[in-house]
């Protein structure tokens, strides 16, 4: 069997998969909102790092136009713009 991971051995893959198929329903729930949560810092920290010096503000709106459209994020701009005023 080959793995989903290129440095999980199929046997420990196996275990991982079994213990996620015996979780309750709140536990996967738990441990999908973490993993998604590791995932959105991780892209946020090679936006940060490919450009230095950008606010919060940018470095959110920059993964939004990544993750979902430039154009969600340019009305998300706005609204921010608007909030400010």
């Amino acid at each position: 069997m080959r793995t989903q991971s290129m440095d999980t051995s199929p046997e420990a893959e196996r275990v991982q998969i079994e213990l996620i198929r015996k979780a309750s329903p709140a536990k996967r729930f738990t441990l999908l909102e973490a993993w998604s949560q590791f995932l959105i810092e991780a892209n946020k920290q090679g936006i940060r790092k490919n450009r230095p010096g950008l606010s919060e503000e940018e470095v959110g709106l920059i993964f939004v136009a990544n993750n979902y459209s430039q154009a969600l994020a340019d009305q998300l701009r706005e609204d921010l713009s608007r909030r400010k005023r």
